[in-house]
Order: C-alpha cells, then structure tokens, then sequence
C-alpha cells in the first residue's frame, strides 16, 4: 500500500471525503512538503479516523478546538477522530502521517480494545489533540516512524507492523490521558459544532453576499458570539474567512477549468468584479490570477512528461 499524496478534500460540512486505506486495512501513509504559505495549509477538516503525525524537517503550527500547538521537527501530533483540526508550516516543513480508523486496532466495536481502550480515548473530551515530544514520549515516536516504515516499504506482514506499532501508541495515548477520561468537558466540542454549522453554510453560500447575521443564525448565536468562536477557533473573522475561501475557490476553478475566462470565475464566486478578485487574489498568492492559473499548466506539463 504505496504512499499517497497528501492533500485534503472536503464537504461542506468539513468532513474530508477521502478514504484513508481500505475496508480490509482501514489505515493510510501520507508524506508532504509545505511550504510558508498562505495557499499552502491543511485547510479545516475532521474525519472519522485518528490521525499521527511527525515532522521530519521545519515547524508545523497545528489548531484543534480552539488550541494551538507549535510542533517542531522530530516531534508528533495526535488528533482524535472527529476533530476538526488545521495545520500551516512555519517555514518549509516535511510531514509524515498515518491517518487509521479504530477499527484496526479494535477489530470490532465490541472487543476488549474498544470497550476498555480506544472508545474511552476517543470519547474523552479533553483529547482534542495531543503534541508528542522526543525528549518526553521517545518510545511513541519510535512506535511511529516503524509503523510509518513498514507503510512506505510494505515488507511481508507489514500490516501486523502497522497495527502492532499503532496499538502501542494508542494504549500510550490512554495510560497519559487516563485521569482526563469520563470527566466533564470544557465546552470545546459545543464550539466546534458551531463552527463547523456556520462554515458549512459559508461553503454552501459563497457565490452569494453573505451577512454576519446569517452566519451566526446557523449556530442560533449573536453576532458578537459568532465572532468570539471564529476568532477563538479559526483566528480570524466570519468575513475574513468568507474572502479567503473564495480566493481558494477561485483558485481551484482556474485549474481545474483553463478554459473559463477569470472574470467568470470572479463572479461565479461572489466578488462584485474580475479587478477586485484579481487585487485580493495577489494579496493571498502573490501572484496575480493569469500567472497563478500559467504556472499550474505548466507544473501539469511537467508532471506529464516525467511519468512518460
């Protein structure tokens, strides 16, 4: 099972739309190379399945229900399953992932490894995400990197390495966080449901003008508590984060439809003209839309004729 490219697709709910694995081997390798850039993120996102990550090289800054944490090169980063989290490099950063279901370690919901282990770890409410430093938890980032290794390499049996080594991370994950598990919340996951109920009707809206009022409407909260919890999750205002999907949108339809002219693809995504989302469009890529839109035709040229 080779090593997929990492790059994250999502509905308007948030929910990432790709499989991780296969029914068989819920589980999936992932390595990338971020750069500093404001096109170049993990956009906000939850899925189903846990996920382990290890930066090799750089910085990554990663933000789950309203928490940041700076993650650093030889470093890992657990996220729960159901979190919506998001990641930026600080600098050029490499990454490495495994993204699995429970399923894998379990085998079933009715086991002992997910009555007594993994459903108490994913049900506790104070593990949104949790940062593994070398110099602390050294064993969990050794436990990783031969899981992600036997991933890359697929010797015989590799699946029973990956399991092995995943179970072993997990069973670590609930020995630290035991004293949290079946205590109240903080309140985090109300907050993330609002957010995500107020992000998926921008995703569903943003062709047309939006209001705050009906931004906030969608999580029935006021405007001043619409603002608190974007700003508190996503560091930004509803408005801010309106302008910079469309930019993304925008720059999405300029590759994936070379033949469409930019002022279309302005106005098919809610800006009043093709000056104003040109203007923004620099200020986010720097670059303008025509040169964003050349430099993608030719990054695909080149990959074709290296596959030749």
């Amino acid at each position: 099972m080779p090593l997929q490219e990492c790059s994250v697709n999502v509905n308007r709910e948030l929910k990432e739309l790709r499989p991780h694995g296969t029914l068989d081997f819920p589980c999936a390798g992932y390595s990338a190379l971020y750069a500093d850039d404001e096109g170049d993120i993990i956009t906000w996102h939850w899925h189903e399945e846990m996920e382990i990550v290890y930066v090799m090289e750089g910085c990554m800054e990663f933000r789950v229900s309203s928490r940041t944490f700076m993650i650093r090169e030889g470093d890992g980063f657990a996220v729960n399953s159901n979190v919506l989290h998001y990641g930026a490099a600080s600098g050029s950063c490499r990454l490495l992932s495994l993204v699995f279901s429970p399923l894998l370690i379990t085998g079933n919901d009715h086991s002992v490894f997910a009555r007594k282990y993994l459903q108490p770890l994913t049900a506790c409410r104070s593990f949104s995400g949790y940062p593994v430093f070398c110099r602390e938890d050294p064993d969990m980032l050794r436990d990783f990197l031969r899981a992600f290794d036997a991933m890359e390499k697929e010797p015989p049996g590799f699946e029973f390495i990956v399991r092995e080594n995943l179970s072993r991370i997990c069973f670590s994950l609930t020995e630290k966080l035991k004293s949290e598990i079946d205590t109240p919340g903080t309140g985090a996951e109300q907050n993330d449901l609002r957010i995500r109920k107020m992000i998926e009707f921008i995703h569903k809206n943003y062709s047309r003008e939006i209001f705050l009022s009906e931004i906030a409407g969608q999580a029935d909260i006021g405007e001043r508590e619409c603002l608190r919890c974007f700003q508190k999750t996503i560091r930004c205002s509803p408005i801010q984060y309106l302008l910079k999907y469309r930019i993304m949108k925008g720059a999405e339809m300029l590759l994936l439809e070379p033949g469409r002219s930019i002022c279309d693809i302005a106005l098919s995504c809610g800006f009043g003209s093709a000056s104003n989302f040109a203007q923004l469009f620099k200020r986010f890529y720097n670059r303008t839309p025509r040169e964003y839109r050349k430099a993608g035709s030719q990054r695909h040229k080149d990959m074709h004729l290296d596959t030749k």
